[in-house]
């Protein structure tokens, strides 16, 4: 079955939806109106600088946010747990659940979660334990093992049925990790720009407790957060990223985060390299056209490596395509989710189609140039590229070695 999308253009600080289902044309509105938030109040758990954020998406996905209870352990105990539930619950299709990247929040998903949802989709947008919006006032672990299951425990209380997974950057790994220990819980993969090959936290799992918490400290800066989003968007005017760098730090600013962040750091953090041939689920891997982060070297030798993947690329988009380019991101998600991926891969909204994939992939970096790849898991992702450049004076370390075919779709 076809998904039928029709959206219009994406400005900067607005959006036009029109949806057609066979003769039923539906006037335009704005995505705030669809979701029915525009005149709801923000939750109160969320900090009150939300106020000033400018962009309507974020605005109106804060206001659709949740906390659920989701029990941990074997005791009684909870985590009020933050996620923006979908208006209705249906069997239908399957539930696509929506991870974040790394140090990231649902609101992450502000632009595409209403496409999908005039997509028919049933759509989670989750915060992973230890960042995003939950109530950690009791300071749980952090960790992998943590991580996984608290979302097992949120999937087991609430969705219930096998989920589309959705993992861009690190939250590709979460992905990973959660499928190889809990493949009932998922029916499809779908892994944006995917950060995998990180070999976890490495030597920083080993720094003093007070080195942490100092570097912990830097990631929350203005600054930092600015520079990060120059790097992941494409073609974004300032005030716009100054916005979004606003958003993306919302979280940062809960008493507990900082004690979060650390514990996850100084437990090692991912590492799922030995896991990605353990999977044996269809997926789908996105790709930037633009993406300066995670190398395509690493997005090809990732589809060489599981056994039933296919590539599709977002033309003028870089790292986060789903909210640089949601109209893209959501057509391939839902027809995805609906069967349609192969049906059509030549279609508008695929610009590219990658063909001929390499399966011998060449290494990452010379023999006389460092492995960075572990700061992946401590610094946000978008700084990486910038640390590599900044030691080697060069572009993406290692893309000169890879080959690929574009093929144009018309």
């Amino acid at each position: 079955m076809n998904t039928a999308l029709k959206l219009g253009s994406l400005p900067v600080m607005g959006i036009n939806m029109t949806k057609n289902y066979g003769s039923l044309k539906a006037s335009k509105v704005k995505v705030f109106a669809v979701d029915g938030a525009g005149d709801a109040e923000f939750p109160s758990f969320l900090p009150k600088e939300v106020e000033k954020i400018k962009d309507p998406f974020a605005r109106s996905l804060s206001k659709r946010m949740k906390r659920l209870p989701v029990q941990i352990g074997m005791s009684e105990s909870c985590i009020m747990s933050s996620c923006v539930k979908p208006l209705r619950q249906s069997n239908k299709t399957s539930p696509v659940v929506l991870l974040h990247c790394f140090d990231s929040s649902c609101l992450e998903w502000r632009c595409t979660y209403p496409l999908l949802e005039e997509a028919g989709l049933e759509a989670w947008a989750v915060d992973v334990l230890g960042w995003g919006f939950s109530d950690l006032e009791t300071r749980p672990p952090c960790d992998v093992a943590s991580k996984r299951h608290h979302l097992y425990q949120l999937w087991k209380s609430y969705i219930k049925r096998p989920m589309i997974l959705v993992g861009p950057s690190l939250g590709a790994s979460v992905a990973i990790d959660f499928t190889v220990h809990y493949p009932e819980a998922v029916e499809k993969l779908v892994l944006i720009n995917p950060s995998v090959y990180a070999e976890g936290t490495g030597n920083l799992a080993k720094l003093p407790e007070l080195v942490a918490y100092a570097g912990v400290s830097f990631l929350k800066s203005l600054p930092l957060r600015f520079y990060a989003n120059m790097v992941a968007f494409n073609g974004i005017p300032f005030f716009t990223i100054l916005d979004w760098t606003c958003v993306g730090r919302l979280h940062c600013l809960l008493p507990w985060w900082k004690d979060a962040t650390v514990s996850f750091m100084l437990s090692g953090g991912y590492n799922v390299i030995s896991q990605i041939k353990q999977v044996k689920h269809k997926t789908l891997i996105i790709c930037g056209q633009h993406d300066q982060i995670v190398s395509f070297q690493h997005v090809v030798k990732l589809h060489s490596e599981l056994s039933n993947a296919i590539i599709r690329e977002v033309s003028d988009s870089g790292h986060l395509p789903h909210v640089d380019n949601p109209k893209c991101v959501a057509k391939l998600i839902a027809d995805f989710a609906q069967g349609d991926a192969d049906v059509n891969a030549k279609s508008q909204f695929c610009l590219a189609q990658l063909t001929a994939l390499p399966r011998q992939i060449p290494p990452l970096l010379e023999d006389d140039q460092k492995d960075w790849s572990m700061l992946d898991c401590f610094l946000p992702e978008e700084i990486c590229l910038g640390l590599l450049r900044c030691y080697f004076n060069s572009g993406d370390a290692g893309m000169d070695h890879v080959k690929w075919d574009f093929t144009s779709n018309d």
